[in-house]
C-alpha cells in the first residue's frame, strides 16, 4: 500500500502538465466571485489574423467608384456587403460581425498602421508585437504591461508546435500556451489503474492536510510538498473538470479559432482569475486566388466573424459581457489594386476590430481614401499603438507610456465613463 513517505521518495515521477501555469495555485480559484471586489476585473482577449488581412476587402468603401476599378475581378459588390453605413460595409461572409454592429457590440478602426510600414512578414509583426519600430526587439508590448502589473493570462495554440508570440515575452512569470483543458489534468507514472487512484487520493489527502498526521516525516517537507504540487492539484483538477459541465450558451463553428475561443469562455466562466487570453489564426498572406465575396479570404473572414461573436454571447450569456473585450489585428493589410493572379500583395494600413459591452460601438476615423495611395498602399491615419494604448490605460490598467513612450494619446475605442 502506498505510504506518504513513498508519495515523497516518487515524487519526481510525478506531476502536471508542462503548460500549467503556477498562478493556479495561489490565485486562480482564491478569485472572488461575482459580486465581490475584484471579480470584474477586465479581460482582454487578442486575436491575430497572421498574414496579413486584405483590409480593403474587410471593409469594404462600396460607394467609392474607385474600389471597382482598382478590384475589377475580386471586389465585392455593392449589393453583396453586410452595410454599416451609406458608404461602407462588411465582408459578405462577416454576417455575425454586423450583427454585433446592429447590438452595439463592435468597434471598428479604420486606416490603422504605423510611419514607414515595413513589408516583411516577420518584422512587421515583430513591431506589432513589440509595439516598437527599434531595430532590436526583445520584449513584447504585454510581456512589459506585465512588468506593471501582474495580469495572469494563457497563449491558446491550435498545437503543441505553435510557439508563443513576442508580444508576451518580457512577463515576469512565463504565460503558459494550452490546447485544451486536458492539458491541465495531473500526470502520474502508476503502473496500472489501481496505482493511479492510490496516488491521486493520497495527493488529495495531502493537498486537504487530512492525511498523515502523527507520521514520522519532518513537517517542513511536508509543508514544502503541499506548498507545491498538492496546491496546483486542487485547481488543476477543478480545471479539468470544466470540459464535462460546461454548456454554452451560443454555438461555436467547429473550427480551431472556434475551439480555442470556446477554451477561452469556460476560463472565463471557470473564475481561474486568468485577464489575458491570445489566439492566432494564420492564413491571411492571399497573393494569388485571394476571391471576393466567396472563396479563400472570405472563408478565413466567416471564420474569425463566426467563432468572436459566439464567443462574445457565450460570455455575454453567462453575465461577462462588460468585462470582456476581443481586439483583432494583422501585421498589415494588402495593397489597393488587385494583382495579376486575382489575389493581393503586402500592403499597409487596415481595419483593427474590438468586440465587448464597452468598446464604442460604430466607426473610429475615416476610411483611407483610394485616390492618394502611397506607393500603391492605403495611408495609414491611426497609428496602432494609440489603439493599446486605450487598452492599456482604460481596459488593463497599466501606464501606457511606460509600455508604448511618449506620443501615443489613447484611441477613442472605449465608452465614455
Amino acid at each position: 500500500m502506498s505510504t506518504r513517505r513513498d508519495f515523497i521518495k516518487t515524487s519526481a515521477l510525478l506531476g502536471f502538465g508542462a503548460t500549467v501555469p503556477t498562478f493556479l495555485g495561489k490565485t486562480a480559484f482564491a478569485a472572488p466571485q461575482a459580486g465581490k471586489p475584484g471579480a470584474k476585473d477586465t479581460i482582454l482577449v487578442v486575436v491575430q489574423l497572421t498574414g496579413g488581412n486584405d483590409g480593403l476587402n474587410t471593409v469594404v468603401p462600396f460607394a467609392d467608384a474607385e474600389y471597382a476599378k482598382l478590384r475589377p475581378t475580386i471586389g465585392v459588390k455593392k449589393d453583396e456587403v453586410k452595410r454599416l453605413t451609406d458608404s461602407l460595409g462588411l465582408h459578405p461572409a462577416m454576417g455575425e460581425f454586423a450583427r454585433l454592429y446592429e447590438d452595439k457590440a463592435l468597434c471598428v478602426v479604420q486606416g490603422v498602421g504605423y510611419p514607414n510600414p515595413d513589408q516583411s512578414h516577420f518584422r512587421s509583426m515583430d513591431i506589432w508585437h513589440a509595439a516598437s519600430t527599434d531595430k532590436t526587439l526583445t520584449e513584447g508590448w504585454i510581456g512589459k504591461a506585465f512588468k506593471q502589473k501582474a495580469v495572469p493570462g494563457f497563449h491558446l495554440a491550435d498545437s503543441a508546435k505553435e510557439v508563443a508570440p513576442l508580444a508576451l515575452t518580457g512577463a515576469p512569470a512565463r504565460v503558459p500556451s494550452i490546447t485544451s483543458l486536458e492539458d491541465f489534468q495531473l500526470k502520474t507514472t502508476a503502473a496500472d489503474a489501481a496505482d493511479k487512484a492510490k496516488q491521486k487520493k493520497l495527493i488529495e489527502e495531502t493537498a486537504s492536510g487530512g492525511a498523515g498526521r502523527g507520521t514520522e516525516e519532518k513537517p517542513d517537507l511536508l509543508d514544502f510538498v503541499r506548498r507545491t504540487a498538492v496546491t496546483t492539484y486542487a485547481s488543476t483538477d477543478k480545471l479539468a473538470a470544466l470540459g464535462k459541465t460546461y454548456t454554452p450558451k451560443a454555438t461555436y463553428p467547429t473550427t480551431p479559432l472556434g475551439n480555442r475561443l470556446k477554451l477561452a469562455a469556460q476560463l472565463i466562466d471557470g473564475g481561474v482569475g486568468a485577464r489575458l487570453f491570445y489566439v492566432s489564426l494564420d492564413g491571411f498572406d492571399t497573393h494569388a486566388g485571394q476571391g471576393g465575396a466567396t472563396g479563400n479570404h472570405a472563408n478565413l473572414l466567416q471564420t474569425v466573424s463566426d467563432a468572436v461573436a459566439a464567443f462574445y454571447r457565450d460570455v455575454a450569456a453567462r453575465g461577462h459581457g462588460e468585462r470582456v473585450c476581443v481586439m483583432t489585428f494583422s501585421e498589415f493589410g494588402r495593397r489597393a489594386k488587385e494583382n495579376g493572379s486575382k489575389g493581393t500583395d503586402h500592403g499597409s494600413g487596415a481595419p483593427m476590430f474590438l468586440v465587448g459591452g464597452r468598446v464604442h460601438a460604430g466607426i473610429v476615423g475615416e476610411h483611407p481614401s483610394l485616390t492618394k495611395l502611397e506607393d500603391g498602399n492605403l495611408k495609414h491615419a491611426i497609428d496602432f499603438r494609440t489603439v493599446y494604448a486605450a487598452v492599456l490605460n482604460e481596459w488593463l490598467g497599466v501606464d501606457a507610456e511606460k509600455v508604448l513612450g511618449k506620443g501615443f494619446a489613447p484611441a477613442g475605442v472605449f465608452k465614455k465613463a
